[in-house]
């Protein structure tokens, strides 16, 4: 009985001894980052808070990883091989902590957050992923590894140094620690006495989203972001609940459509615009889809002067100079542009299961009218799952890094933006007689920032960088339009030119408007020349081309036709995504909705976004009605055309 104190902490030593292991890497981690973001930190006083939640949080995961190990440690710790698989599995938990931990500085340079669903889904394209670390990161890169393995040998040396036999507890004394560990493991992993575990919105505490995040571990907001979008897309609604009636109604008042234009009950938003009317020869539409060009970048919007191919031909079109991405990623512009879907806090429609086969895209609407249908880009069409959602949604035929012959250059992402408008404009010049859209997607602005040198004059140095990339960008696109202007299919031909979202989304906002503000720009066929400054949304766009394509089929988009007659009295809007959080923006009107909280009406200002002292609850309503219906609408495949089509 005297040795029984002895045994049950031999028995948990090396359980303890990963517990401090771990506190110690997550807490210097923390620090780190706190240093890093100190300004942030000071602004919203959030040290004291932060570090003591960061420790119930790391208490949380350490208890969430050795609850099996612990539980099983009551019942087999004497066993000689059960050793070997206990420290087996805590030095390589270990080492995917202290992994997490090292990576993430450079994840939160890039996207202003903790590593979340997305570190993991670039897991899948180990070449390209693999291209721009050795690219733009590779000291990054081997410091980071080096680090992870020497703490992780530190710590099996650690684990070793406690080597000695274990003497057995008894099956019964073995059976109270197992349900005695299980219960306390347990309680610390859920760290709540409430209805719900203690969970990220556990520490919003202020309007900064990765202040708020300091507080938690990147294992830990992976995984939850992971285990978040496997819930929401078994159906869990996000932000809130409606009447399924009264969200149709508030999507379909937004959308400024009379109501003798819905055609269907069973599809709520499936209408046809009945002022259009058919052009006597169908024109073709080509979408330009430019990688990561935000209005920072932009001249013309009055940012950094380094498009002055898009600047000039910005006063030849339509100039939207007031346009808004629905989101930081290239499938969430994807999405907008190509669908018109509205985001939801899961991931886009492009990657989601249920919307792979029979999904409404422009591509298969205007498919059915006879058009040739292309997705042109440089790299490989699987990256982000896109050959799968356009191959199963209208698209034709797919041209895409295997399909280049003798390229001019190649980098990480696939071959550079000349070789893909070159093929472009190859492929337009060779269509016969049939009318054709096409959407050619750019890659030459991407981290690490190839592109081949002597083909413009540098922003700066060195060449690698985000304004020489966007520079080089702007420049091959103008070289592509001064071929279209002399071909056989400029002249019946609309173009549309877009940004897919910004380069890097960041700020102290729950929602850093500023960062989605985009270009946006229309040449060709019927347009003339003018600036359009009502605010708008990407969803925007696939109407509003249609409208002046003269393409009347019936169709679900609910972003609206901006050139219909009367919308200039319609208030404009945009909706944002912006990781779990979004937003609905009316003018200076913002509403904000996050998960597991109630929506809320804030304030644009000149300083960020502030609460707003009345709450607009018909605002909110209609944002949170849109939120809803497309979660609604993906579960219930509400977003397509009509059998009959």
């Amino acid at each position: 009985m005297n040795r029984f104190p002895t045994t049950i902490l031999a028995t948990y030593r090396d359980c303890l001894v990963f517990a401090i292991s771990a506190s110690a890497v997550l807490c210097l981690s923390r620090l780190l980052l706190i240093l890093l973001y100190w300004e942030r930190v000071d602004a919203v006083q959030g040290l004291s808070y932060i570090l003591i939640q960061g420790l119930r949080f790391d208490l949380l995961v350490i208890c969430a990883l050795l609850l099996p190990v612990a539980v099983l440690a009551s019942l087999f710790g004497s066993r000689r091989r059960w050793l070997v698989l206990q420290r087996s599995y805590l030095v390589g938990v270990f080492v995917l902590l202290v992994f997490m931990e090292a990576a993430t500085p450079t994840f939160v340079a890039e996207y202003d957050l903790r590593p979340n669903v997305l570190f993991v889904e670039y897991l899948k394209y180990p070449k390209e992923v693999l291209g721009m670390l050795l690219g733009g990161y590779k000291t990054d890169l081997v410091f980071g590894l080096s680090l992870v393995g020497m703490v992780g040998y530190g710590f099996l040396r650690l684990l070793r140094r406690g080597d000695r036999e274990i003497d057995s507890m008894g099956w019964w004394r073995s059976g109270i620690c197992a349900v005695l560990v299980l219960v306390l493991c347990a309680m610390g992993a859920r760290s709540s006495l409430g209805h719900r575990p203690a969970n990220p919105s556990t520490v919003a505490f202020s309007t900064d989203l990765l202040v708020n995040e300091l507080s938690l571990s990147s294992l830990y907001s992976a995984m939850y972001a992971m285990y978040r979008e496997s819930r929401h897309e078994r159906g869990v609604q996000g932000y809130g609940e409606m009447d399924f009636a009264e969200i149709v109604r508030e999507v379909r008042q937004d959308m400024a459509l009379p109501t003798t234009d819905f055609l269907s009950s069973e599809l709520p938003t499936l209408h046809r615009s009945q002022w259009i009317k058919p052009l006597d020869q169908p024109l073709n539409l080509v979408i330009i889809l430019q990688e990561s060009l935000g209005a920072e970048f932009v001249g013309a919007l009055g940012g950094v002067d380094v498009t002055p191919r898009l600047d000039a031909l910005s006063e030849q079109g339509v100039w939207f100079d007031n346009m808004y991405a629905t989101g930081t990623r290239s499938v969430r512009g994807i999405e907008a542009v190509i669908t018109g879907f509205t985001p939801t806090p899961a991931r886009s429609v492009v990657k989601l299961p249920g919307s792979q086969q029979g999904f409404f895209t422009i591509a298969t609407l205007l498919g059915n009218a006879g058009y040739d249908t292309s997705f042109i880009y440089g790299g490989e069409a699987h990256f982000d799952n896109m050959r799968q959602f356009f191959v199963g949604n209208g698209f034709q035929r797919i041209v895409e890094y295997k399909d280049y012959e003798n390229p001019v250059y190649t980098g990480s992402w696939g071959v550079s933006d000349e070789d893909l408008f070159n093929r472009a404009h190859q492929e337009f010049s060779e269509v016969a007689d049939i009318p054709f859209f096409s959407l050619v997607f750019t890659s030459s602005n991407h981290s690490p920032f190839e592109f081949p040198e002597g083909r413009i004059e540098l922003h700066e140095q060195p060449q690698a960088t985000v304004n020489n990339a966007v520079k080089y960008a702007d420049h091959t696109m103008g070289e592509f339009f001064e071929q279209a202007r002399t071909s056989s299919y400029w002249k019946n031909t609309l173009f549309l030119v877009v940004a897919d979202h910004n380069s890097r989304v960041r700020g102290a906002n729950l929602i850093p408007i500023e960062y989605f503000h985009i270009p946006a720009l229309l040449l060709g066929g019927p347009v003339e020349p003018q600036v359009y400054s009502r605010m708008a949304s990407q969803i925007d766009l696939l109407p509003t081309v249609l409208g002046l394509m003269g393409i009347d089929a019936a169709h679900p988009a609910t972003g609206q036709d901006l050139f219909r007659l009367g919308m200039e009295d319609v208030p404009g809007r945009a909706i944002m995504q912006y990781n779990s959080t979004q937003a609905y923006m009316r003018g200076d009107d913002v509403v904000v909705m996050e998960l597991e909280k109630p929506p809320a009406h804030y304030l644009r200002t000149d300083t960020g976004l502030q609460l707003s002292g009345q709450q607009d609850e018909a605002l909110i309503n209609r944002a949170l009605a849109y939120s809803l219906w497309s979660t609604r609408a993906y579960r219930d495949n509400l977003y397509r055309l009509p059998a009959a089509h």
